[in-house]
C-alpha cells in the first residue's frame, strides 16, 4: 500500500449513528471516537444520530444519511454482536444493494491482532445502499479504532494506492441507472 502524494486529498461527507439504548450525544464514546477520526482525516461530518437497538430506527436514520447528497459514508457503531439486542447486521444488510465481504474479513483480520479471538463476537459488515457507502461496526472505542486506523482510513483517501473508495464513488449507482436504461422483458 502506498499514496500518491500527487494526488489531491478528496474530502467526503461522513455521516456517524451510534446503535445504543443507553447511550445520548454527551456521552457517545465510540460516536466521538469517529468523529474524531474522520475530522482529523479532513473529511466532515455531515451528522449525528443516537438511535436504539431497533431495525425500523435505525434503518430510518441510516436511510435519511444515504438520502442525503452530502453524505458519501455512513458508519454505524453499535448492536453488531449475537445478544437479542443486537440487530445492526440484520436492519442493515437488506438496505445493500452489493455486500462487501472483504470489509468485515479485513477488520477482523485487523482486529485480531489487536484482541485475539475475541474478535469473532463481532458480526461487522459493510455494504453499499444507493450511492453510498455503509459500514456497520462493533460499539466498543477499541473496534471503531481498529476499523478506522487498520481499514477505512487508507481506503476513504483518494492518495492511496493501488485503488481506494473514492475512485469509484462517482459510480457506485451505475447499476440503478442500468437499470432505468433496460428495456422491458416481453
Amino acid at each position: 500500500m502506498t499514496f500518491d502524494d500527487t494526488r489531491p486529498f478528496v474530502p467526503l461527507g461522513i455521516a456517524i449513528v451510534t446503535v445504543s439504548d443507553t447511550r445520548g450525544l454527551s456521552d457517545d464514546r465510540s460516536g466521538d471516537t469517529l468523529a474524531g477520526r474522520v475530522e482529523a482525516a479532513g473529511h466532515r461530518v455531515t451528522g449525528r444520530a443516537i438511535v436504539p437497538d431497533d431495525r425500523e430506527a435505525l434503518r430510518s436514520a441510516v436511510g435519511g444519511f444515504v438520502a442525503d447528497p452530502a453524505t458519501d459514508v455512513v458508519l454505524t457503531t453499535g448492536g453488531t454482536g449475537f445478544t437479542g439486542r443486537d440487530v445492526s447486521p440484520d436492519a442493515l444488510e437488506p438496505m445493500f444493494e452489493k455486500r462487501m465481504d472483504g470489509f468485515s474479513n479485513l477488520f477482523h483480520a485487523y482486529s485480531n491482532g489487536v484482541i485475539g479471538t475475541s474478535t469473532l463476537q463481532s458480526r461487522a459488515t459493510a455494504g453499499v445502499a444507493g450511492k453510498t457507502f455503509v459500514f456497520v461496526l462493533p460499539g466498543s472505542t477499541g473496534a471503531c479504532k481498529d476499523a478506522w486506523d487498520g481499514v477505512l482510513a487508507a481506503q476513504l483517501d483518494y492518495r492511496h494506492k493501488p485503488c481506494n473508495f473514492v475512485e469509484i464513488l462517482p459510480r457506485l449507482d451505475e447499476h440503478l441507472k442500468r437499470g432505468k436504461l433496460r428495456a422491458p422483458a416481453a
